[in-house]
């Protein structure tokens, strides 16, 4: 199981320079999609594009599986984020792969090094 951070959603669906790196993880059978990513996909992308590259970002997160924030995930993530300093996105989504004992990708910088991360810079060779 993994769960793509919304850093590598974007990249993928805005074809950024990353977005080579997410291709053969996004397309997997397993991944796991915290609605909070869904949140700030949509919003960059309707920002940075339109309402209709938003809502096709949108359809392509509802093949993976969506994973909502129940009380105990909420905790797992407070937790996570006073014992790593993360802010609350980040914290949710790492809980989140916590949770599932997940594999998480990121092009967040705050999130590398953290145990059961895989972080992806979105310029691949500067890593």
């Amino acid at each position: 199981m993994r769960v793509i951070d919304s850093s590598g959603w974007i990249e993928f669906l805005m074809d950024g320079p990353g977005a080579d790196a997410y291709a053969p993880h996004v397309t997997a059978p397993d991944v796991l999609t915290p609605t909070i990513v869904v949140y700030e996909v949509y919003r960059i992308i309707r920002r940075e594009a339109s309402e209709e590259d938003a809502l096709t970002a949108l359809a392509y997160l509802q093949t993976t599986t969506v994973v909502g924030l129940g009380m105990g995930l909420a905790m797992d993530a407070a937790e996570a984020s006073l014992e790593h300093g993360l802010a609350m996105a980040d914290a949710i989504v790492y809980a989140t792969a916590r949770q599932y004992g997940a594999e998480l990708l990121t092009s967040d910088a705050d999130l590398a090094g953290l145990p059961g991360v895989t972080y992806i810079p979105k310029r691949p060779d500067l890593a």
